[in-house]
């Protein structure tokens, strides 16, 4: 009998224990990190910005557009000439 309510014991705090594990974890999911939307929006843009989403793809469009422009500027120049 002794050890029967010994094992009842055991398990009980086994089960409580593992209870307030749980209800700790829970409580660490709705914890924010973060005291500021500043903090936040920094960490978030800093994240990101590693991830590479803010950079921007090179192109050669301002280039072309530049030498489409002068070649017209340069031909009408040269035709009112």
């Amino acid at each position: 009998m002794v050890a029967m309510d010994t094992t009842r014991s055991q398990n009980a705090h086994a089960t409580l224990m593992s209870l307030e594990a749980a209800a700790i974890s829970a409580r660490g999911g709705f914890a924010c990190t973060f005291s500021t939307a500043d903090e936040y929006e920094t960490a978030l843009i800093t994240e990101r910005r590693a991830q590479g989403r803010y950079d921007q793809p090179r192109s050669n469009r301002p280039v072309v557009i530049f030498v489409a422009c002068a070649l017209v500027l340069a031909g009408t120049v040269l035709l009112l000439s």
